[in-house]
């Protein structure tokens, strides 16, 4: 018989986060499931078969819960004995079914925030008397529904901690799960392990014999084609597939002229090492014909993905391959707006920006689930190259859209050689160890500038330099000036089109990493 892990439950009310809340579980060594925010009990009843569920996470979501089609739960779940925690629009939901008051917040919290903890207990036992936290609400509880007590309150939020007097059931309007709550760690395992009572009994490992297990059964005697990019997600997806059905597998990496300098053939010569079947498809004219005029970000993302689509059922010769098999990771799909809750940020190529009509039988994602350093601690797993697990993440569209508007074939050189240059620099100075990403942006914006003594009118480049653990949150990078003036200087100098460079002091949120 199968091993039941303990398992805590969250239920997807389409919030940014709730795959993150799920990662930090696992991260405790605790099973997590992402399920359905309208799952009804029987159907919970039927998991507990295969699952030891101990807790229940109601994540937050871009609704209001008095909207007329606000997602809800089954409300039979409060009723049972199993500890529930709801995350912000969790809290107000559970708030609203026990008929307290939830109202449009006349002051609304976005970013960090102050609470004060009235009561240490529960999930808040241990903590400061004043707690830094990481708010995203625009609505508020107002009344307190009967039997709960607050915990925890805010300048702006009367009640931004509650629980039942009786039963295990708290809600927090603050977003433990991100690194910006100093001690939401701590916030969580106190739920996990104080209130829920799991047991660590679950560990990374069994991810990758899961992985494997899927893509052995779902190919089967047939063939499967993969999209290889040299990135870290594409290069463990092709690793695990590799060792799913060996030389059923072929894989393909396009390069649609939009790479890093000089990546193609460090990555031909990479994978060319591997037991696979490599094909290498030049298709730079193809790519950039079909931008041309195109300046929308999501019509980029769209067209690039159709043709990635395209060029791999041309090479997939054989009629044998029929399934498509992609290195796609959570934050792919939880920007392209993979909850029928959630709000679409941006389409990535190899989600949203997928066609309709494709001829593969199926398309398999198993890093779907997985953040970028999970990502990593499989590849070290797997025994993959140093110098694929430590690569910084670029996107599948490449260069294409890290050129703001319309691409041609002279902001392709500029953006290539300013990419360059501020890795050079900043790998120079050895800071690539610390940071998630770094790289230029070429505007659509252009300015005056003084070049040998005359005037010039050029491009205005943007530098992106950002600090993350998993892609779902990022902090900009305070690197030392001198560093930054380094970088300016050699863009400016060296390439003649540019007059002038700027950096980029965004967090995520409200920005994204990339630009586009």
């Amino acid at each position: 018989m199968a091993k039941r892990y303990d398992t805590i439950l969250v239920l997807d009310f389409g919030g940014q986060y709730c795959h993150l809340i799920g990662r930090r579980i696992r991260e405790e060594g605790v099973f997590s499931e992402i399920v359905p925010h309208d799952i009804k009990l029987d159907e919970i009843e039927k998991l507990s078969k295969k699952f030891n569920i101990k807790g229940i996470i109601l994540s937050g979501g871009p609704a209001s819960v008095y909207d007329h089609n606000a997602p809800k739960m089954d409300h039979r779940l409060l009723t049972i004995n199993i500890p529930i925690l709801g995350l912000c629009y969790g809290l107000q939901l559970i708030a609203k079914s026990f008929q307290g008051k939830v109202k449009d917040a006349i002051c609304k919290e976005y970013g960090i925030t102050y609470v004060s903890i009235d009561k240490p207990i529960g999930i808040l036992e241990g903590l400061k008397k004043r707690e830094k936290v990481w708010m995203s609400h625009g609505d508020t509880v107002y009344e307190l529904p009967q039997n709960f007590e607050i915990i925890a309150h805010s300048k702006n939020c009367p009640i931004a901690a509650f629980k039942h007097i009786k039963k295990p059931i708290f809600g927090l309007q603050w977003h433990p799960e991100v690194i910006h709550t100093k001690n939401g760690s701590k916030m969580l395992h106190n739920f996990i392990f104080k209130v829920c009572k799991c047991k660590a009994n679950w560990k990374i490992e069994d991810i990758i014999k899961k992985m494997i297990s899927e893509i052995k059964n779902s190919v089967g005697e047939d063939e499967a084609i993969i999209g290889l990019s040299g990135g870290i997600d594409s290069s463990v997806a092709t690793a695990l597939a590799a060792r799913a059905i060996e030389d059923k597998l072929t894989a393909v990496f396009v390069d649609h002229g939009f790479m890093r300098e000089g990546e193609p053939e460090e990555v031909k010569k990479t994978f060319e090492k591997f037991k696979l079947k490599f094909i290498l498809a030049n298709t730079q004219d193809r790519f950039m014909q079909k931008l041309k005029k195109i300046t929308d970000p999501e019509e980029k993302r769209k067209i690039i993905g159709e043709e990635f689509i395209r060029v791999f059922e041309e090479k997939a010769t054989s009629t044998n391959i029929k399934y498509l098999i992609q290195g796609t990771i959570y934050p792919d799909r939880i920007e392209s707006g993979s909850s029928k809750n959630s709000n679409k940020i941006k389409s990535h190529h190899n989600v949203a920006g997928l066609p309709s009509n494709i001829k593969f039988k199926k398309i398999l994602e198993p890093l779907r689930d997985l953040y970028k350093d999970e990502v990593r601690k499989i590849a070290k797993m797997l025994c993959l190259p140093k110098k694929i697990i430590e690569r910084q993440p670029f996107p599948g569209p490449g260069l294409a859209v890290r050129i703001i508007g319309e691409v041609n074939e002279e902001k392709n050189r500029i953006i290539k050689l300013a990419d360059l240059i501020v890795r050079e620099e900043i790998e120079k100075e050895k800071l690539d160890k610390k940071l998630w990403q770094y790289f230029a942006v070429l505007t659509d914006t252009k300015a005056t500038g003084v070049k040998g003594d005359a005037r010039a009118y050029g491009y205005v480049v943007a530098i992106r330099v950002a600090e993350s653990r998993e892609a779902m949150t990022a902090s900009f990078s305070k690197i030392p000036f001198s560093i930054l003036e380094k970088i300016s200087t050699r863009i400016t100098n060296e390439i003649p089109e540019v007059t002038r460079v700027v950096y980029d002091i965004t967090h995520k949120p409200p920005a994204t990493i990339e630009w586009e």
